[in-house]
């Protein structure tokens, strides 16, 4: 699940080699909001790698990290054919240009290779939370039969004590989108998720 709007969903770091990597850092996504995961992105083989190795780095390591940001095969690999990128700016401002230019089916690819972790809601404490949990998972459910794919929003710029009642606000408000509106609520949750993704590779072991 993923929840949006302060900032942007859900970063690339590491040395300069040549040398093929194997896999780009772990992160955490800070967005994702679903009870269960339905499916999960594939794992990056770059793992411990920054902007400047991901320059670097074979196309499918590259590709296959990336996939990891945003689940859009044509995506990654319009990322991937791009580089090198010389800065974090340059890479976010391509990432936005090729999720505005997602067409319809690719949203769709996005949407159901998205991995929606419960790691960012782990924190919630205090009276109420088993409740609101509890609606969270309705809320869910009306979600994805109202609209047949799972609730995305970036979370980014929360706190963990403020996320769970951002999330059931959020889905609640959107509930009330007509199918139209909703999408194009999903796909800039869904870039913005991305540029967070990509902001926390990049930054890592830099």
């Amino acid at each position: 699940m993923s929840v949006r709007h302060p900032s942007e969903e859900p970063t690339l770091s590491g040395d300069t080699s040549a040398v093929r990597p194997t896999t780009l850092p772990p992160f955490t996504a800070s967005c994702g909001i679903r009870p269960e995961s339905r499916a999960v992105l594939p794992q990056s083989r770059m793992a411990g790698a920054g902007l400047d190795r991901f320059n670097t780095a074979a196309r499918d390591d590259a590709e296959a990290t990336l996939l990891t940001c945003c689940g859009c095969t044509r995506w990654a690999q319009r990322i991937a054919a791009h580089r090198p990128y010389p800065d974090l700016e340059s890479l976010l401002a391509a990432s936005d240009e090729a999720s505005y230019d997602l067409a319809p089916a690719e949203i769709d690819e996005a949407l159901a290779r998205e991995s929606v972790s419960p790691h960012p809601l782990a924190g919630a404490r205090g009276p109420g939370t088993l409740a609101a949990h509890t609606a969270l998972r309705a809320a869910h459910a009306e979600y994805e039969r109202r609209f047949r794919h799972v609730f995305v929003i970036c979370l980014d710029g929360f706190r963990e004590d403020e996320q769970l009642d951002q999330v059931l606000a959020a889905i609640r408000q959107r509930l009330g989108n007509d199918v139209d509106e909703e999408r194009v609520v999903t796909a800039d949750e869904l870039r913005r998720l991305t540029r967070g993704r990509l902001a926390r590779l990049a930054a890592a072991h830099r």
